[in-house]
């Protein structure tokens, strides 16, 4: 007789009996969902993972530490079977066949009356495959189907395009430190949703080639500001915009949050009465000296790290750094927007304290193509970036870490 395909259906579980045979590796890995779903739980095996006995121990389950015997499934609404004892298993399914009650056989889908499908989540969406041929029972094939689609709804390249996902606002979206890849998956996706993008020169620049024409793109640093400070255009800029019903992305390098004056925008939108969201971005201060190869803290080396902005000279009346404190410190000291002020910065480090011979690398262009590193000390790092001609954006890592990474290791 020719096999039928699976008839797909989504089962509401919460509050009604499922029962788990066996509390392995596969149970570990359903368990959690069925929770989810807030299903009365009741698992049936002698012992268990460190992993479901936790789940156990917090009450999410009830755990009868023994073997399957007939009548487990008594007023069950779905079983999962998946013991190591072939015997106990087809008992149970014939139960389980007896009293009409779905379930599912991790040993053997044939003689099951339930398939599990490969499933993922995205922004409220529910995605559950189940293919159709003799493929649908390899879990490899459904996977990679499962993903394909979530990671297209995730960012972005998978949008219904009469449908919006979100209400009109604005999304403040760290870019991460320069790598495409290297923005996070939702803020990738509402880039995909935005009617309009204000982007930063220092955002991933090469995510703005992949948006649909309609989307409007505008240069932050060439918002006309007149009066206005740039900052205050900027707001204004995303406030108009969302107050037209667009949906607006301000896409940011790194992390809104770190030296990017993110809550001045959030301030600002807040007073206006738009809605905001924050995406956090991969800061630079951390990935950029990762992608080189400098970790930074390291066991035995340095227990913490410290980030300062140098865009204000140590001498300079505005600048709020207690760099004498710094210079005390046995950690690690990243510097961002530094690069022209690296000179009297490394200067005011020694004369507290820090050895001129102290370690300092400078990282140009970090996790794109043009990356580059330059090593030098406090003593030589401002001749370093005259000779090296090391131009922004770079990031500035003090510290023994330095000469820490694989390729100096002795």
């Amino acid at each position: 007789m020719a096999e039928h395909p699976a008839y797909p259906v989504g089962l509401r579980l919460s509050g009604r009996r499922v029962v788990v045979l066996g509390a392995g590796q596969v149970a570990q890995r359903r368990l959690p969902a069925l929770i989810a779903a807030g299903a009365d739980i009741v698992l049936v095996s002698p012992e268990a993972t460190p992993s479901v006995e936790a789940m156990a121990d917090a009450g999410e389950i009830t755990w009868h530490r023994r073997r399957y015997a007939d009548g487990d499934l008594a007023d069950a609404w779905y079983a999962l079977i998946a013991t190591s004892d072939p015997e106990a298993n087809t008992a149970a399914s014939a139960e389980a066949e007896r009293l009409r009650v779905w379930c599912v056989r991790s040993d053997d889908a044939d003689r099951a009356t339930a398939w599990t499908p490969a499933t993922g989540t995205s922004e409220g969406v529910t995605v559950a495959v189940l293919t159709t041929d003799a493929r649908g029972r390899d879990p490899r094939h459904t996977a990679a189907v499962r993903d394909a689609v979530v990671e297209g709804l995730r960012d972005g390249t998978l949008v219904a395009p009469h449908h919006r996902t979100r209400a009109p606002g604005v999304a403040l979206v760290g870019g991460g430190p320069g790598d495409p890849d290297l923005i996070t998956v939702r803020g990738r996706r509402l880039l995909a949703e935005a009617d309009v993008v204000i982007a930063d020169r220092l955002g991933p620049r090469d995510l703005l080639a992949e948006l649909p024409p309609h989307v409007e793109v505008i240069d932050a640093a060439k918002i006309p500001y007149g009066r206005y400070m740039a900052q205050e255009a900027i707001n204004n800029a995303l406030i108009e915009h969302a107050k037209q019903g667009k949906s607006v992305v301000r896409l940011k390098g790194g992390d809104p949050f770190v030296f990017g004056r993110g809550m001045e925008e959030v301030q600002a939108l807040a007073e206006a009465g738009i809605p905001c969201t924050v995406v956090p971005g991969i800061s630079s201060s951390i990935s950029v000296p990762g992608a080189a190869g400098i970790p930074v803290t390291h066991r035995g080396v340095a227990h913490e790290f410290t980030v300062v902005s140098g865009h204000v000279a140590p001498d300079d009346a505005r600048s709020l750094v207690d760099w004498p404190s710094l210079a005390k410190l046995t950690g690690t000291l990243v510097i961002l927007m530094g690069v022209d002020k690296i000179g009297k910065i490394a200067e005011t480090l020694v004369a507290h304290g820090k050895s001129p011979k102290t370690p300092v690398a400078l990282v140009q262009e970090g996790t794109t193509a043009a990356q580059r590193r330059v090593d030098a000390t406090l003593a030589t790092v401002a001749e370093t970036v005259r000779t090296e001609d090391v131009k922004p954006p770079a990031v500035i890592v003090i510290g023994a870490v330095v000469t820490e990474g694989p390729d100096r290791a002795v």
